[in-house]
């Protein structure tokens, strides 16, 4: 990779190094001869190296930058300027998450003790991002990793493993069922409330907003049932011509579960027929079975191509502060 000597590429024992030639995730430290501890110059530099770092990640799906003097959420936010990526608005999503500062929010805010399964970003919905920022701002106590898998890796394995399945989910795609209340739950991993959802107290408007998302509503007494699709549980990646696992199904089925919402409801087959729990379980396996998952280091600045690869959390002994950026 030719980042103009800015970046040094180097290895740490959790990647994985493919046949063909691909290291994953990539990890970049600074080169001391052209990066000073100062902040401007880490900005400077990808400025500098973006069109180097947009093909290191189209390459390698996920590059993680260790090293580099990135201390504050504010300084998170200026190296998500850099990359010059287009914001996506959270419009849709589950997790219940604050606005910390410019473009910047809390990752996932469910307990500690919660693991959040594999999934990509928003694959629940038509419109996620394409790629999405994750900072360390303080490191966890212990665990609290956020372990990536390479999204056509698990379609393949899956589709060597149980080809009537994925055939038959390629046909019907997924329908995703979820109960929100009217206001956030931070004790739940999809706790996020109709209001934030939609970013409006207003239920017409609300009801405009899913109807662009492709979202049905359905209004309880003090909740709305939320019903999207059925929408693709597989996608080509035509930049890199290959089928992807891009699906929220074993997230859904293992994870959305809180005193509104039972998991096995939330998630079926385009033709509203169960999913079968043992494929979804031995999915779950094969998911563990092919991550990687590198202990965050305060500064580390992780970078996803949130089509190439789903990410998780791992329970975690606080304290532990991981902010997140969605691009377009």
């Amino acid at each position: 990779m030719s980042t103009e000597t800015f970046f040094v590429q180097i290895e740490l024992p959790q990647q994985k190094h493919y046949n063909n030639g691909i290291t994953f995730p990539a990890v970049l430290s600074p080169n001391p001869e052209k990066i000073s501890q100062n902040k401007s110059s880490f900005s400077s530099a990808i400025k500098s190296s973006a069109s180097a770092l947009e093909s290191l990640l189209s390459e390698t799906g996920a590059v993680l930058f260790r090293g580099f003097p990135v201390l504050s959420a504010s300084d998170f936010n200026d190296v998500v300027e850099a990359f010059g990526f287009l914001e996506l608005p959270y419009v849709g999503g589950i997790a219940p998450r604050s606005n910390v500062v410019g473009r910047v929010f809390t990752a996932n805010e469910s307990p500690p003790d919660q693991k959040i399964p594999f999934h990509h970003e928003m694959a629940h919905v038509p419109e996620f991002p394409s790629k999405l920022f994750f900072f360390c701002e303080v490191e966890p106590g212990s665990g609290g990793e956020t372990p990536i898998v390479l999204s056509h890796i698990i379609y393949e394995r899956m589709k060597d493993k149980y080809p009537d399945f994925v055939e038959r989910l390629e046909e019907t795609g997924l329908i995703y069922t979820r109960v929100l209340g009217e206001d956030d739950d931070p004790l739940s991993p999809i706790g996020r409330g109709w209001k934030s959802t939609f970013l409006t107290k207003d239920k017409s408007i609300a009801e405009e907003r899913a109807a662009k998302l492709g979202m049905k509503l359905e209004w309880m007494e003090d909740s709305v049932k939320t019903i999207m699709g059925p929408i693709p549980a597989i996608k080509y990646d035509k930049e890199r011509q290959r089928k992807i696992w891009f699906n929220s199904m074993v997230a859904a089925y293992t994870g959305w579960k809180d005193a509104r919402n039972d998991p096995v409801k939330a998630v079926t087959f385009g033709d509203g027929k169960p999913l079968p729990a043992h494929i979804i379980y031995d999915c779950l396996k094969i998911l563990d079975e092919e991550s990687v998952a590198i202990p965050w280091q305060k500064g580390d600045v992780l970078l996803l191509d949130n089509l190439a690869v789903l990410h998780s959390r791992k329970s975690f002994e606080p304290p532990r502060r991981v902010l997140a950026s969605l691009c377009k």
